[in-house]
C-alpha cells in the first residue's frame, strides 16, 4: 500500500492537488482512494467535511463519508476532546477501511500542518503512522513562503520522514519567473525537490463571495443571489477618499473591507468593479449604501469583528471545488498533467 500525505497552509489548494492527482492516476489505471484523517469542523451541526464529500462523489468511493474524514478539528477542538486515544484509534480504524479500496491512498492534510499537534494529530506525527511520503503544497505570497517550506522540510527530515517534494500552487503571473529562476534553485540547494509550478487561474484560484461568507459569518444585508461572484483581490478601505478611488479603479472583481460607517467610501467603491463589500465593527451602513449595492448586485456582508480580525479570517478563505463544478474539476486534472511531474511523484512512492 502506497500513501501520499499532501499538506500545506490554508488556502494553498491541497484538495485541488489531491483531486487532480487522483483523477490523473486513475486514468493511468491506478486504483486511487482518498483519506482526510483530520478534517475541518463544519459550521452546521451534523454537517460533513466538504472535501470528503467532494472526493467521495468524484472517486465514487464506497466508504462512508464519516470514515473518509473520521475526526474534525476547529479553533476550539481541545475543549471537547476528552480522550485523544479514542481519536487516534478512530483514525486508524477508518484508515484500515479506506485502505481496502485501493493501491494508493492520497491523504489530505488539515487546514495547517500543525493542526492537532496537542494530541499527536498533526501531519508530522501522523505521516509515520500511515508510512506516508509527504508532498508539501506552497502558497506563494512572498520570499517568506519559501522559508516556511524549507523549515517544514527540515522538520520532516529531522523526524525521518520521506518527503516526495513540493508544488508551488496558484502562482501569480508576476511571480512565475522568480519562482522558476530563484525559488526553485534555493529549494533544491536545501534538498527540497520542486515537482510543479502551477500558474494561478482565477476560475479555480479565486474564492466566491459565498466562501468568504462561510468563513466570516455575520449578516448578509443584500445580494443573496450574487454569492457565486468571484473575488480576485481583497482591499482594505483604510485610506483617504482620493487615494482609495485611484486604487479601487485599478482593481477588478474585488472584495473591499471597511468600517460600516464609511458611507462615502462604500458608495464610491460600488461605482467600480466590486464583487462584495465586507463591513466591519458591526456598524450598519447608511441606507443609501444598501440601496446602491442592491442596484449594482453587490453583496454586503456585515461582521462584528474589527478590521484586523476580519482580515486574519479572510486569509483562511480558499476556492473550494464542489462536486458539480465541472470547470474546477477539469482544471485540477489539467494542472497535474501540464504543470506537475506526476511521474516523479509515483516513482518516489515506488522507491519508498
Amino acid at each position: 500500500m502506497k500513501n501520499l500525505y499532501i499538506t500545506g497552509v490554508a488556502g494553498c489548494g491541497k484538495t485541488a492537488i489531491a483531486l487532480g492527482l487522483a483523477l490523473k492516476l486513475k486514468n493511468e489505471g491506478i486504483k486511487v482512494t482518498y483519506f482526510k484523517p483530520v478534517g475541518s469542523r463544519p459550521k452546521l451541526a451534523g454537517a460533513e467535511d466538504n472535501d470528503a464529500i467532494l472526493m467521495h462523489e468524484i472517486l465514487q468511493m464506497k466508504t462512508d463519508i464519516k470514515q473518509i474524514a473520521p475526526f474534525t478539528a476547529g479553533t476550539s477542538y481541545l475543549s471537547g476532546l476528552k480522550n485523544p486515544e479514542t481519536a487516534i484509534a478512530s483514525i486508524k480504524e477508518a484508515y484500515q477501511a479506506i485502505s481496502a479500496e485501493a493501491d494508493l491512498i492520497i491523504i489530505d492534510g488539515a487546514t495547517f500542518p500543525h493542526v492537532g499537534a496537542a494530541y499527536g494529530l498533526d501531519v508530522i506525527s501522523l505521516a509515520p503512522v500511515f508510512n506516508a511520503s509527504v508532498l508539501n503544497v506552497i502558497k506563494l505570497e512572498n520570499d517568506l513562503s519559501v522559508d516556511q517550506a524549507i523549515f517544514f522540510n527540515k522538520n520532516c527530515q529531522a523526524r525521518g520522514l520521506a518527503v516526495t517534494g513540493h508544488i508551488f500552487n496558484n502562482v501569480p503571473r508576476q511571480l512565475l519567473a522568480k519562482t522558476e529562476g530563484v525559488f526553485k534553485p534555493i529549494l533544491e540547494k536545501t534538498c527540497c525537490t520542486t515537482l510543479g509550478i502551477i500558474p494561478m487561474r482565477p476560475e479555480i484560484a479565486s474564492p466566491t463571495v459565498s466562501e468568504y461568507y462561510e468563513v466570516l459569518g455575520g449578516e448578509l444585508l443584500v445580494g443573496e443571489d450574487k454569492m457565486d461572484r468571484l473575488v480576485e483581490e481583497v482591499i482594505v478601505g483604510a485610506m483617504t477618499m482620493e487615494s482609495a478611488l485611484q486604487y479601487m479603479r485599478r482593481s477588478a472583481n474585488k472584495a473591499v473591507v471597511m468600517g460600516g460607517d464609511r458611507a462615502d467610501l462604500a458608495l464610491s467603491t460600488l461605482e467600480t468593479s466590486t464583487s462584495a463589500l465586507i463591513l466591519t465593527g458591526g456598524l450598519y451602513p447608511d441606507v443609501k449604501v444598501i440601496s446602491r449595492a442592491a442596484e449594482k448586485g453587490v453583496p454586503i456582508i456585515l461582521v462584528h469583528y474589527d478590521t484586523y480580525t476580519a482580515i486574519e479570517k479572510i486569509s483562511e478563505v480558499s476556492r473550494r471545488i464542489r462536486p458539480g463544478d465541472a470547470t474546477g474539476i477539469n482544471i485540477a486534472r489539467e494542472n497535474i498533467e501540464q504543470h506537475c511531474d506526476w511521474k516523479a511523484i509515483m516513482k518516489s512512492l515506488e522507491e519508498k
